[in-house]
């Protein structure tokens, strides 16, 4: 293959470089990175302003205005190269509209570009511009980044508004608190988060919200939100312990089974417990989720009480009360409890989160905190381009429990037919498996395309 872009002749290099003797020559304050950046800049613009004129410079008028130059104005232009002094070219009639640099644009497309993808990483504005004169030179104002940022705020509210898939396997719905100034205080406000996995197995953010304080009326919002964007059905919702939440969940959903995060209840249990004997209530504990069978959990649950309740009588208490709503993903396989026996989908995008405000007081209002969270997610949500594990396992099983309601959904390919359903099924996870072959066979060529055409021959 061929390149069609054709190579710059040596001998321009050659000009361009004979005066070249050290790096500073080359990358530094009037290197020639800068100077050709600036030459290139102001050629395109001259070439913009003969074609809007229809004449090039000291040339006769064509134009049926009698439209010409009149002279140049100065410009400052940030960039990866920091700032630069450029001359735009004007016309008399004032109606030349460069599309290199565009009016009252200062800085790159690029440069933009690059002050989000810094803020999405959790950068502060001063942190940023200090960044950004040390690396570049360039002399950006907390204002003009702010500014930069605020362009995703349509983008943040589209996103928030979305429609959703019909249905969704499974949703992990949970809560961080995060400081933010409110009515000239600070104050930790909750910021609900939902995650759902679609119909291929792949997790997909549904949805930020920020209130006040953690509650299961807000959380009611939530659920019904998700319902008017064309939410139908939820088979499984995990959840951690919110007394009222899976009252909530069901008031809008009735047929989800709402899961208890089993960690959830391990922690709030190792709470009553002296750090000597921890160890071994955990392993108590592991005995009652880890069970083949709800029957062989219950025995369990009761070895525990004898063994405990003398000692620790709130542990087995808890466990006993929420029974019912921990006790759900025993009508599940294995696979299929993996997935839902825990929070962890949701609790690993919290961490992430964590990580990138950890170094911020406060944020000035909840929309600078959507912001961030939404730039933010973006990037942690690039790595979800695969199914969970055993997700084939999984959806073939929930066809057989939840054939009724999977046939609701219109993304889904079964027919009336319970036979015919099975074959669609068979099919689809066939289709699914090639594929996923096919896209690790394409990701080893790229990273080993001699051993790929050794193996593949002529």
């Amino acid at each position: 293959m061929t390149d069609s872009t054709k190579a710059i002749p040596m001998e321009i290099v050659d000009g361009v470089f004979s005066k070249y003797q050290r790096p500073e020559d080359l990358t530094g304050e009037n290197g020639l990175i800068k100077q050709l950046t600036k030459a290139l800049v102001e050629r395109v613009l001259e070439t913009e302003m003969a074609e809007h004129l229809g004449h090039a410079k000291n040339e006769t008028v064509s134009n049926a205005t009698g439209n010409t130059r009149n002279g140049k104005s100065k410009k400052t232009l940030k960039g990866d190269f920091g700032e630069m002094d450029i001359y735009v070219p004007r016309d008399r009639e004032g109606s030349f509209e460069p599309q290199l640099i565009p009016k009252y644009k200062t800085r790159f497309t690029n440069f933009d570009e690059q002050i989000i993808a810094l803020y999405s990483r959790g950068m502060t504005t001063r942190q940023i511009q200090s960044y950004l004169e040390e690396m570049y030179g360039a002399d950006v104002s907390p204002t003009l980044i702010s500014n930069v940022t605020d362009a995703v705020n349509d983008e943040v509210k589209a996103w928030q508004q979305r429609p959703l898939d019909e249905v969704y396997p499974i949703v992990y719905l949970d809560c961080i608190h995060v400081k933010i100034r409110d009515a000239g205080s600070v104050r930790a406000k909750a910021v609900y988060l939902a995650v759902g996995i679609n119909m291929e197995g792949e997790k997909e953010m549904l949805g930020i919200w920020i209130a006040q304080t953690e509650g299961a009326k807000f959380w009611l919002q939530v659920v019904t939100e998700l319902k008017n964007r064309g939410v139908q059905d939820i088979f499984i919702a995990c959840v951690d312990g919110l007394k009222g939440f899976p009252e909530a969940i069901e008031t809008v959903f009735p047929q989800t089974a709402v899961q208890l995060c089993i960690v959830h209840m391990v922690r709030y249990s190792m709470n009553y417990v002296h750090w000597k004997l921890r160890k071994e209530v955990a392993t108590d504990l592991k005995h009652i989720y880890q069970s083949a069978t709800l029957a062989e959990a219950e025995e369990c649950l009761t070895a525990f009480e004898k063994k405990w309740d003398a000692t620790y009588p709130p542990i087995a208490q808890s466990w006993r009360r929420n029974w019912y709503r921990i006790t759900p993903f025993f009508d599940y396989p294995p696979e299929i409890r993996r997935a839902i026996y825990t929070t962890n989908a949701i609790e690993s995008v919290n961490m992430s989160l964590r990580r990138i405000i950890k170094h911020r007081g406060s944020f000035p209002n909840d929309e600078s905190l959507i912001k961030l969270f939404y730039l933010a997610l973006n990037n942690i949500s690039q790595n979800w381009d695969m199914p969970i594990r055993d997700w084939k396992s999984a959806l073939n099983r929930f066809s057989i429990q939840f054939e009724s309601r999977m046939r609701t959904c219109k993304v889904w390919p079964f027919t009336q037919n319970y036979t015919q359903s099975r074959c669609s099924l068979l099919i689809f996870l066939e289709i699914r498996s090639r594929r996923d072959v096919r896209y690790k066979s394409n990701r080893m060529r790229r990273q080993y395309p001699a051993d790929s055409m050794a193996v593949a021959g002529p």
